[in-house]
């Protein structure tokens, strides 16, 4: 059998018979269509819609894919022996040992202690256990103010201040006649107290403000058990942001009551915004010109009114003193004012904005037919999303795909951080001191001459490391982790993709719809997905995944040189990051439409994404158009949606809805659940309008397929829609008259 094509004449070999058409004839159905675009795969008029007998393609991509997967459990279960959550979760003195832990001397001993809180610059040294002071773990923070000079004294008369106050020294002391100088060289007990209060399970000072006064304790002063009075200031420099922290764990607190009794308004905000966006994509189709074309309008209108205004300001000023003087002649000017009231500055508004009006007017009249075929796919995709309902809930999958690889990442990074021994380093306080972060054995420092040399060190615990192969790779296979990591999610959302795209070009290639539609053709996708096409999806997302992969260390490049005053080297960071930004945005959009021709033709990775590019360039205006137009309309609908679930939820929060006026639970803050509603509904919409965008942009590609293989004859009909057909002045030709009376004839 012979076929012409653009003049072209490719031969094909059709599967043997399988239905009846609609005029009585026996249909040939081809079991592999081949691709238009390939030179091996020939043209097959017969094609009608995705390819279901396919072989699978870049094997070799999903042989390395599944050894990574492979490798990526080894590196958890290898984290997981070596690595212990609790030296991230919990505390840890200065001798590496756990507050809080269960058959330990410190199982009732939670909270973490300072010896000199005064010691410590601010709260990031505090919280990684980086103060230069001796750390112990207590069942209770101080909660009143003391001295060691303080506590001698008294203890002649009243033995209950060494009993209170020996709780705060090291364990097995019990020596209160100690001289102060020996006990501070020592380290015994600290030389004072302050009121504290637990945090991050360690003690901070209990900063009150007081009539805009800072205090402690009621106290705006204490002694430092040094012989000198400080200021309460002085803890507060030296716990830098733990008042705000502390303020904030009270307010953290009555989110959280109001999230305990508003979640069920939550919920049914939620549940009103999927309704919403359901209805907003299914009455698209009558909606989406009307919608377009009174924006385009809008906007013509609002600019016409705008070069209105400035001839009339124009006219306005032109006769009046110092109003004719040009901009040149005035110079710069801070106030900006002050150009307004120059004719030639509405005289050039006027000009930009008539330019501006010309251009839009020249483009909707040029591309008029194009937008048109934009609303009409808009419309188009929102009848397919009605006919395949299932499409619309496929982002809970995508959803719980992401959390597991999220939650595998985040646990395997918190094991390989606390793998490892204890890692002790001597602190002192001394800025010049020459041991400072060296490597320390806390039993032997107090023989070495590391005290003597700088007075005051400390060989304090620092981290969990260790000198083996493993403990020295762990930066290493944390950056492991992270690539791996970003190469599921985006095969994830590669799966997501290429399983809608099949979905929707069911639709598409069905001549009669809806009676041609598959059943089941989400599932269908899906299994022709995860069968034929993994190592086309893993390949595509390897791509992705190493282009993010080089941003996110750009941006940690730039983290670092942020204090740096090398004005080039910043300058070249800066072109990068904006250079891998718009790389990573082109590699999506390539291997959004490659998915999409992989779903329908079944071909591997890089011939889909070179069929999908060619095709879109040769219709790169078209392109532009409907990516635009999609956009916007899902953007305005993505606003209109949250901001409307947003009001309802602002009017029903704050009491102003008498009918349930009872039913509003007793709030903190009623903006609590209400950004979350807000927040939520956008997320919804957005996890909807993902759905449809994914449909237009697949219909869109099979409909540049369907006009470069059809030409609307018997043969070779159009699938589009009789709407497209209408505006492209297109038409499927019936059989010819003769040739329905020869068949008549021999029928009879």
């Amino acid at each position: 059998m012979q076929a012409h094509q653009h003049g072209v004449e490719r031969t094909f070999i059709p599967r043997k018979t399988s239905r009846v058409d609609p005029d009585g004839q026996m249909a040939r159905k081809s079991a592999v269509p081949p691709s238009y675009y390939g030179e091996p795969h020939k043209f097959d008029p017969t094609f009608r819609g995705p390819v279901h007998k396919r072989g699978c393609t870049d094997v070799l991509c999903c042989v390395i894919f599944v050894i990574v997967i492979l490798g990526y459990i080894t590196l958890g279960a290898v984290a997981w022996m070596h690595g212990d959550p609790r030296k991230v979760v919990y505390p840890t003195d200065s001798y590496g040992q756990f507050c809080g832990q269960q058959g330990t001397p410190n199982a009732n001993k939670a909270i973490l202690f300072y010896f000199n809180i005064l010691h410590c610059a601010n709260p990031a040294v505090l919280i990684n256990l980086q103060c230069p002071t001796t750390q112990l773990c207590v069942s209770k923070c101080p909660d009143r103010f003391a001295t060691y000079l303080d506590m001698q004294y008294n203890y002649s008369r009243n033995r209950s201040y060494w009993e209170y106050y020996r709780q705060f020294c090291k364990p097995g002391f019990d020596n209160p006649k100690k001289s102060v100088a020996q006990v501070l060289r020592d380290e015994d007990c600290p030389s004072m107290l302050v009121p504290s209060r637990p945090f991050l399970q360690r003690c901070f000072p209990d900063f009150i403000t007081r009539n805009g006064t800072l205090t402690v304790a009621n106290k705006t002063d204490f002694k430092d058990g040094l012989g000198k009075t400080r200021s309460v200031v002085d803890l507060r420099d030296a716990a830098n942001g733990i008042a705000s922290l502390l303020d904030a764990k009270e307010v953290g607190t009555k989110i959280f009551e109001d999230y305990a009794s508003s979640w069920y308004w939550i919920l049914i905000g939620l549940v009103i915004t999927m309704v919403i966006s359901l209805l907003f994509i299914l009455l698209l189709r009558f909606t989406a010109g009307v919608l377009l074309w009174c924006v385009i309008f809008g906007v013509i209108a609002a600019v016409g009114y705008g070069i209105w205004h400035c001839y009339w300001e124009y006219v306005a000023l032109r006769g009046k003193p110092n109003a004719d003087v040009t901009i040149s002649d005035i110079g710069f000017q801070t106030d900006f004012r002050v150009y307004l009231q120059l004719s030639q500055t509405w005289l050039i508004f006027m000009i930009s904005l008539a330019v501006i009006e010309a251009v839009i007017i020249m483009m909707l009249i040029f591309l008029r037919r194009r937008v048109r075929i934009a609303i009409a796919l808009l419309k188009e995709g929102s009848k397919a999303v009605s006919y395949i309902m299932s499409t619309l809930f496929y982002p809970i999958i995508t959803f719980l795909l992401l959390a597991l690889c999220i939650a595998y990442w985040a646990v395997t990074a918190i094991f390989l951080a606390s793998s490892g021994d204890a890692v002790y380093k001597v602190m002192s306080t001394q800025p010049n001191c020459k041991y400072t972060n060296i490597t320390c054995n806390p039993e032997t420092f107090g023989q070495s001459n590391v005290s003597r040399v700088c007075p005051g060190s400390q060989c304090t615990f620092a981290f969990y490391g260790g000198e083996s192969v493993y403990h020295r790779y762990i930066f290493v296979l944390q950056l492991c982790n992270l690539l791996v990591f970003l190469w599921l999610v985006n095969f994830v959302i590669a799966l997501g993709q290429c399983t809608l795209a099949g979905a929707f070009a069911s639709y598409y290639w069905a001549l009669k719809k809806p009676a041609d539609i598959p059943a089941c053709p989400l599932a269908a996708s899906f299994g022709r997905a995860i069968r034929y096409h993994t190592g086309s999806l893993a390949f595509g997302a390897l791509i992705l995944s190493i282009v993010q992969f080089f941003r996110i260390v750009l941006e940690y490049l730039d983290h670092k040189l942020k204090g740096a005053h090398n004005a080039f080297a910043r300058f070249l960071l800066c072109c990068l990051k904006c250079c891998f930004w718009c790389l990573e945005r082109f590699i999506k959009f390539m291997n959004r439409n490659a998915y999409i021709m992989i779903a329908i033709y079944g071909r591997n990775f890089c011939a889909s994404a070179r069929d999908a590019f060619f095709l879109l360039m040769r219709n790169v205006v078209r392109v532009a158009v409907l990516d635009k137009v999609t956009d916007f309309l899902l953007f305005l609908g993505k606003l209109l949606i949250s901001g409307s679930v947003g009001v309802l939820a602002f009017f029903f929060f704050t009491r102003k809805i008498p009918v349930i006026q009872e039913e509003v639970p007793s709030l903190n803050y009623y903006w609590v659940p209400l950004l979350t509603v807000i927040f939520g509904s956008y997320l919804v919409a957005h996890g909807f309008f993902n759905v449809y965008a994914m449909c237009v942009d697949t219909l869109f590609l099979c409909f540049l397929v369907d006009l470069e293989k059809n030409d609307g004859s018997a043969a070779r009909p159009y699938f589009m829609s009789s709407t497209l057909r209408a505006i492209l002045n297109k038409k499927n030709h019936r059989r010819a008259p003769e040739k329905k009376r020869a068949r008549a004839g021999r029928r009879k």
